[in-house]
């Protein structure tokens, strides 16, 4: 099938999957993100049937991802960024750490190397920023300090998988993989790599906040003065996408956190909760093909081949991650509903632990079925994750009344 009439087919029929998908969980009570995920499933190459372009999935659920973060940028201001640091930055980079070390711990009973255990743990550590602001929408959280909080913790996780995309090609040959860079390892020329890529992320930033508050507003006032609804739409598109993509070129920048900080400046002006408004119906669609792609990367005979080592790693995710962010909240003076929030918005991974997983098999230190217990880990903890947000949200709202 041409690769036009194969994309059309993709989005036919796993939207249209999706759909009856979604409206069943609904009415079985459960969330419709499972829905998304069956449909992914079925429309994947291990499952009879229809068979979709993994890759066209990919490529409009990142379309999805950019055009979310976009839109919570939107809802964001730089002095809420600001507030929140003080617990993200330590909390993400503690989070992190914790994860990595239970993972690589665990790998290490299995018999894998210290480097395919960190590779895999770092996967692990990173959780969804589209699943997790799911569940805040959901709930009704986004906008609050304690939605704030964890969509900074979330920020500072993809800051660190910049560096971690940046050190672990560089460090593979050390770790037991293929020295994919061996002419960088263990040199000055790592650290110089990673300088530049860091230095980047701040020109941008930088950039964004010193012209892009003053251009971006602008020209949507602009724009909304032609009276043409249709116009005002294309430029925040234009806008959500461009950005992303050129932020990504030009700085090494990852989609997600250009579109977010787009938003952001767009925050700026008064027309923001129009664009928002505007961007909401595209949000939904390509937010939901996210769901349908994951679901397409998954081979369901990894629950039969590995089932233990299966449930060891949806642990780490929702219990150990969890347990580390809780106490780290706690620590750190919070309440305990805040630090339920925080706990619950983290236990599930997504978007860059598929990045990881494919670049730690490119490198030779993880090996496929790695690879696919990152995906089963990954898919299960998607689909568990709207029952324990709504499980610690009621405990953390029980700890508050009483």
């Amino acid at each position: 099938m041409p690769e036009e009439q194969s994309l059309v087919a993709l989005m036919a029929i796993g939207l249209s999957l999706a759909f009856v998908g979604g409206w069943l969980a609904h009415r079985l009570r459960l969330s419709p993100i499972l829905g998304y995920l069956a449909a992914g499933i079925v429309c994947g190459p291990f499952t009879p049937g229809f068979v979709g372009e993994p890759h066209l999935a990919s490529e409009l659920a990142e379309i999805g991802v950019i055009l979310l973060m976009f839109g919570v940028g939107m809802h964001f201001s730089v002095a809420d960024l600001w507030a929140v640091r003080k617990i993200a930055l330590p909390g993400g980079l503690i989070q992190i750490a914790v994860a990595t070390a239970l993972a690589a711990g665990m790998t290490s009973l299995w018999g894998w190397t210290l480097g395919a255990g960190l590779a895999f743990g770092l996967a692990l550590s990173v959780a969804s920023t589209v699943v997790m602001l799911r569940e805040l929408q959901g709930a009704g959280t986004v906008n609050t300090p304690d939605g704030k909080l964890a969509i900074g913790w979330t920020l500072v996780e993809d800051l660190v998988m910049v560096a971690v995309l940046v050190l672990l090609p560089a460090f593979a040959g050390q770790l037991g993989g293929a020295a994919a860079h061996k002419e960088q390892s263990g040199g000055t020329a790592v650290w110089i790599s990673l300088a530049i890529a860091l230095g980047k992320v701040a020109v941008f930033v930088a950039a964004m906040l010193l012209f892009g508050t003053r251009l971006f507003p602008w020209l949507l006032t602009k724009v909304e003065r032609t009276g043409s609804r249709e116009l005002f739409t294309l430029a925040v598109v234009a806008l959500a996408l461009g950005v992303a993509f050129g932020s990504a070129e030009l700085f090494g920048v990852s989609f997600a956190l250009g579109a977010f900080f787009s938003g952001v400046v767009i925050n700026r002006s008064d027309l923001s909760h129009r664009a928002a408004h505007d961007l909401q119906p595209l949000q939904d669609a390509f937010g939901v093909l996210f769901f349908v792609a994951v679901g397409m990367l998954f081979d369901p005979r990894v629950l039969v081949r590995h089932p233990g080592q299966v449930l060891a790693v949806v642990a780490i995710i929702m219990v150990g991650k969890s347990v580390a962010a809780l106490g780290i909240v706690l620590a750190f003076g919070r309440g305990l509903k805040t630090a339920l929030t925080v706990a619950a918005a983290l236990a599930q991974i997504g978007e860059f632990s598929f990045v990881l997983a494919v670049l730690g098999v490119e490198l030779g230190l993880m090996t496929p079925e790695a690879q696919n217990l990152i995906l089963a880990g990954a898919l299960l903890s998607i689909g568990l994750n709207p029952f324990m947000f709504r499980l610690l949200s009621r405990a953390g709202a029980r700890t508050q009344r009483a």
